[in-house]
């Protein structure tokens, strides 16, 4: 249960996010926006690592290193959230990242990608992917 809460809250979080970054982005650009974003995030989850004294972050030489490239994704991700809210609405641009999230997920499932578990995409799961993207369709018009 608690990761459905937290899951939610992420997914509320995001959208969230992006609402604020293309507001930010108006008065001083897309770019720069991602710069507050990113510092701001990073100011906040250092924060939040000495209030609970978790000493976890010091095992990151354990971490394979393409991995430690991850944070830099945020950036597209903000950038891309931006220039979406913009250009195509909030309610647009979120549906069309979750459906980019599932077919990203889809892959990595099914491929066994990273060295999660392999999964077997089956029927159900592509008329659930399908009938997100007819739903984008809808809500386009």
């Amino acid at each position: 249960m608690k990761g459905i809460i937290f899951a939610f809250l992420a997914g509320a979080f995001i959208t969230l996010q992006g609402v604020a970054n293309a507001r930010i982005s108006q008065n001083i650009g897309s770019w720069q926006a991602a710069t507050i974003t990113q510092l701001t995030g990073f100011i906040a989850a250092i924060l939040i690592v000495v209030i609970v004294k978790d000493q976890k972050w010091k095992q990151f030489k354990k971490v394979p290193p393409i991995y430690l490239t991850g944070g830099s994704f945020a950036a597209v991700v903000i950038y891309g959230n931006i220039y979406g809210i913009h250009s195509i609405g909030v309610t647009l641009t979120i549906a069309v990242i979750l459906i980019s999230q599932l077919a990203i997920t889809f892959l990595i499932d099914g491929k066994g990608w990273f060295g999660v578990m392999k999964k077997e995409m089956k029927v159900p799961q592509f008329i659930g992917i399908a009938m997100m993207i007819a739903g984008v369709v809808i809500l386009k018009f």
